[in-house]
């Protein structure tokens, strides 16, 4: 009996490798595995381990990496964490996220200090004792907020098995599947199949060849997950269980589907969590369960959504989708909520600007037609110069045109910008970033910011706003809300009253009544401007607020939502928006 019961407390690892190409999809499958397990009532928490030097993601460009995820304790961190959060609806650290950097780092730390005694430090056996180390320790670290200690870890290996940067991870894991038993080590490993048009036969050597690689550094796959753009043939499945050591159980298809919240209901449909129960001595009910019930009943939703509402995304990283990964999704969250389809219309602010009319005039006036045409406008965050007149110039037309507006972080600063200068008439108003000498200096950088170095300087992280007694009070009655920051700029408060006479709010404020936090305009149907990240807390069936406004307000559903007392739905009426305003009774 003890025996058994140690069974049932043993923490049970689930490592995700990938191999062929990158960019597979192996955040979304790590995503949806903890979503089964979790269904069933476990305890899951995950673990993405990035291969490249850098501590931390911060000082990543957008198009280098894609977006810069940041959790509540101020991590910077890879966008797959974000997949984690949404997914499992749980809170990561920044020690969720592995880098080699981070490892090395401590490593070299601790021989400094004179910790190793002399020895010669090594690849094997320091640097494989060092990520074994981490991984044990945070996968006990709670998620929840129950503040239970996690049953399963979810680890995702960054990067295609083959790769030099990640062989130190392989061989860690190679020795970490003996240390902990087999029972309690699973291995998943994520393949592409290709299906060139020419013939349209799913290849199967590539996953072959990947699979063939990481059996001869020492870890053994128990499930092959095959990304396809259609449906697994039989025979195909079978070649790959013969080819490859496994049963044809153990191949798993996951092919492209119309949302991404398919994929949970396509790895279970296909036995996984059986797999699971048999190889990780899970103790668990197998009966119907009501978290993945809520998924089939959104994912059905969102493939019968005829009505359509469009939204400007006016950035200067519209080239690469994944610069905005959460601004999207909390903008599909937010539709899928009202029962809209969601289009997204990417618009390079840069070509905005007047001087693309004389440089590049076919995308000035493509981006013009593009921004008039939407139904709602929204500025996200940046850093950086190039494409903020062209961001003032989407701004000041959202405004005069009562067109639905949210802008994000730089997004607020520069409304503050444009009302500065079009209604106040201070023409040179700007950001001491982009003109340190303005005259009017309405974005000022913070005091506690060091600009001698970059990485992890800026307010970052969980961060409380208040909210004032307005003729509505913000965020359902809340008299103030926790939200993710990362910035070193904000609104100059000195300035404060000049905005309010002219009915620019400043509605939202930090602890100190210092910092401005939201703003909004008066006698606008929705222009609404937010210091903080609102898109890094919002869940499928938990939209942010800000993002949900902005959907309500481009849809025309705004007022009649405020009316019947901000309800969602009857399943989800704890959703509460009367914080949209005051801007929309003015």
């Amino acid at each position: 009996m003890t025996l058994w019961r140690n069974t049932l407390l043993m923490m049970k690892y689930i490592l995700v490798t990938g191999g062929v190409i990158s960019g597979i999809g192996k955040g979304i499958i790590a995503s949806s595995v903890g979503t089964i397990l979790k269904s069933c009532g476990l305890h899951v928490t995950a673990i993405k381990i990035d291969p490249y030097i850098n501590i931390d993601a911060g000082t990543f460009s957008p198009y280098e990496h894609g977006e810069v995820f940041v959790l509540d304790d101020g991590g910077e961190v890879d966008l797959d964490l974000g997949n984690y959060e949404r997914f499992l609806d749980i809170r990561l650290t920044r020690d969720n996220n592995l880098t080699t950097g981070k490892i090395y780092q401590s490593v070299i730390n601790k021989e400094r200090r004179g910790d190793y005694l002399g020895k010669t430090v090594q690849v094997v056996p320091h640097i494989t004792d060092a990520i074994q180390e981490r991984v044990m320790r945070q996968a006990k670290v709670s998620v929840d907020d129950d503040g239970i200690e996690p049953e399963v870890c979810v680890i995702e290996l960054g990067g295609t098995v083959g790769d030099i940067e990640s062989m130190p991870f392989i061989e860690a894991f190679r020795q970490f599947q003996f240390k902990v038993k087999r029972e309690n080590f699973c291995n998943i490993h994520v393949s592409l199949v290709p299906q060139p048009n020419s013939t349209g036969e799913q290849k199967t050597k590539p996953t072959q060849n990947s699979v063939r690689e990481l059996r001869g550094l020492g870890l053994s796959p128990d499930l092959i997950v095959c990304r396809c753009s259609t449906p697994l043939e039989t025979a195909v499945k079978e070649k790959i269980s013969m080819f490859c050591h496994v049963e044809p159980e153990q191949v798993i298809c996951i092919q492209d589907v119309s949302s991404i919240y398919r994929v949970p209901l396509l790895l279970e449909d296909q036995g996984m969590l059986e797999f699971f129960c048999r190889r990780l001595d899970l103790s668990i009910e197998m009966r119907p369960r009501k978290m993945l019930t809520k998924w089939k009943e959104m994912s059905d939703r969102s493939d019968r959504l005829l009505e359509q509402t469009s939204i400007a995304l006016v950035g200067k990283y519209t080239k690469l989708s994944d610069s905005y990964a959460s601004v999207i999704k909390a903008l599909e969250h937010s539709a899928l909520a009202i029962n809209y389809k969601l289009e997204v219309k990417y618009i390079d602010s840069a070509d905005l600007e007047p001087a693309a009319l004389q440089e590049e005039p076919v995308k000035y006036h493509e981006a013009w037609q593009k921004l008039c045409s939407a139904d709602g406008v929204l500025v996200p965050g940046g850093f950086g110069v190039r494409g903020t007149e062209g961001k003032i110039q989407a701004i000041n037309w959202a405004r005069r045109q009562k067109k639905p507006f949210l802008g994000v972080c730089l997004g607020m600063q520069l409304a503050v910008c444009e009302f500065a200068r079009n209604v106040l008439g201070w023409e040179d108003a700007n950001s001491t970033e982009f003109d340190p000498e303005t005259k009017h200096p309405v974005v000022i950088e913070m005091p506690e910011h060091n600009p001698g170095q970059m990485g992890g300087t800026m307010r970052l992280g969980k961060r409380r706003t208040l909210f004032k007694n307005t003729s509505r009070k913000l965020y359902g009655d809340a008299e103030y809300v926790d939200e993710r920051h990362r910035h070193r700029f904000e609104v100059n408060p000195e300035l404060k009253q000049h905005f309010e006479d002219r009915g620019f709010r400043f509605v939202g404020q930090d602890l100190e009544g210092e910092r401005m936090e939201i703003i909004e305009l008066d006698d606008h149907p929705y222009f609404v401007g937010v210091q903080y990240h609102p898109e890094f807390t919002s869940r499928p069936i938990k939209p942010s607020p800000p993002y949900f406004g902005l959907l309500l307000a481009a849809s025309g559903k705004l007022q009649n939502y405020l009316q019947k007392g901000c309800r969602l739905s009857p399943r989800n009426n704890n959703i509460n928006l009367n914080w949209v305003l005051n801007i929309s009774s003015s």
